[in-house]
């Protein structure tokens, strides 16, 4: 495959349709205020709040928690959220949503806290072996088989986008590796996006969930064309993730020019609001797009990254735990990635490069790469970034476990725009050593 431009231009034997998935969405300051009259709208009488330990005596989940009291809803919280969730996590979680018999969900946090919730939701509503959800070839890949339970997402970071979409991922401690559940049952039904969280946020958070945006919009533009998928099921079978589209493209170019003028200033400057907004709201529009055409090599990667990294501690990040930020284990393949994948289609990279800010005037195909590489890098150092997977403590002894993690990815390495061997995993992960 020479290019990954989406048209609407189906080979022989492929998909001729594309569907976007999406709850329906408020955003604006103030409007977790509104979650009461969502979930009386949603004929919830009795809802689970999913939160986190610090997360639960925020100004924020007090704010949900009033509007759900005004409007006579009875909630049960539950703060054990991990972050960055375990399949122990996520099955302890499962087990108070199975016990409370909740007829609805409200999730108050970051992507942690909504995917943990979404899962909850699921085997409450449809009870099953844990593995029975898993993405193959990890899990059995069953498609869920309902509907179910009203969810009101209520994000608290700025770069998930987990409020709009239908995955749910999770550290599997077997295997020192995430995955993931996907289907569009699980995307939240109402989005509550409020800007006003963002004042909170600790800089090291506003960065690592910020890349996490600018790689969702990356991935979701570069992805692999929806009409050039390998596997052609259409209709209710049609993947949740297929490939780069008209629409998505539209909504990943608006969020990189977004994180092209914001994410450094929101990083570095708390007190600066305009830009902590546009960063929620570039979040959002990152979330539509990759939840319609996917993600790829970047976070197929990063997953094995935040499996096997060891003795690893963030600033504003729970204490006392090693963990690498997803968004942080993402954008630190980033740079490696867009060099192997500019050839397939340069016209995609530039333009990505430009929407974050780089001078591409006169550069050349050949040039796709680099430019957009060094950007994200400029990008990374502007913002604290640690300088490639030798700064987490991997070296070149680490590059096979590393292949081996991000192998059985295929979910999300299939959506890159050209085929991808062992070898070739082993050369990215390599070359994302160092940058600088």
């Amino acid at each position: 495959m020479s290019c990954c431009h989406a048209d609407f231009a189906a080979v022989e034997g492929s998909d001729k349709g594309f569907t976007v998935g999406m709850p329906t969405f408020t955003f604006g300051s103030g409007v977790l205020a509104e979650a009461g009259a969502n979930a009386r709208e949603l004929g919830m009488k009795r809802v689970a709040l999913f939160t986190d330990e610090r997360m639960k005596s925020s100004a924020h989940a007090a704010a949900v928690l009033a509007s759900l009291e005004a409007a006579g809803v009875d909630a049960a919280v539950y703060d054990g959220v991990v972050i960055e969730p375990t399949d122990a996590s996520l099955q302890d979680a499962a087990r108070f949503a199975s016990e409370g018999r909740f007829d609805g969900y409200v999730s108050v946090g970051g992507g942690s806290v909504m995917d943990t919730c979404k899962a909850a939701n699921l085997y409450a509503s449809h009870p099953a072996e844990f593995m029975t959800y898993v993405n193959a070839p990890i899990g059995a890949g069953r498609k869920v088989p309902g509907p179910v339970k009203p969810h009101i997402a209520c994000p608290t970071t700025s770069g998930t986008g987990s409020e709009v979409t239908g995955i749910a991922i999770f550290s599997l401690r077997s295997i020192n590796a995430k995955t993931g559940i996907i289907s569009r049952r699980l995307i939240p039904t109402v989005a509550l996006i409020d800007p006003d969280v963002a004042a909170s946020l600790p800089k090291n958070a506003v960065a690592a969930t910020g890349f996490d945006c600018m790689s969702h919009a990356l991935e979701s533009l570069t992805a692999r064309a929806y009409p050039r998928r390998a596997n052609p099921a259409q209709g209710i079978d049609r993947p949740v993730s297929q490939g780069a589209n008209p629409f998505s493209d539209m909504l990943a170019t608006e969020a990189l020019k977004s994180v092209g003028r914001f994410l450094v200033r929101a990083v570095n400057d708390a007190a600066d609001m305009e830009a902590r907004t546009e960063m929620m709201y570039a979040a959002m529009l990152a979330g539509i797009a990759f939840n319609a055409a996917g993600c790829h090599l970047p976070h197929g990667l990063s997953y094995a990254v935040s499996g096997l990294a060891r003795d690893w501690h963030v600033a504003g990040y729970p204490e006392g735990k090693s963990l690498v930020p997803h968004g942080m284990a993402v954008v630190l393949n980033n740079p490696s990635v867009w060099r192997y994948t500019a050839p397939c289609c340069p016209e995609r990279h530039l333009h990505g490069a430009s929407c974050l800010g780089a001078e591409t005037r006169g550069a050349a195909d050949s040039d796709a790469g680099e430019v957009l590489a060094t950007r994200v890098i400029d990008l990374m150092k502007a913002t604290a970034m640690p300088n490639g997977l030798a700064a987490l403590g991997f070296d070149a002894s680490h590059l096979d476990a590393l292949a081996d993690g991000a192998e059985p990815q295929y979910r999300v390495i299939r959506n890159a725009p050209k085929d991808v061997s062992r070898d070739d995993l082993t050369a990215l992960f390599r070359a994302a050593l160092n940058y600088w």
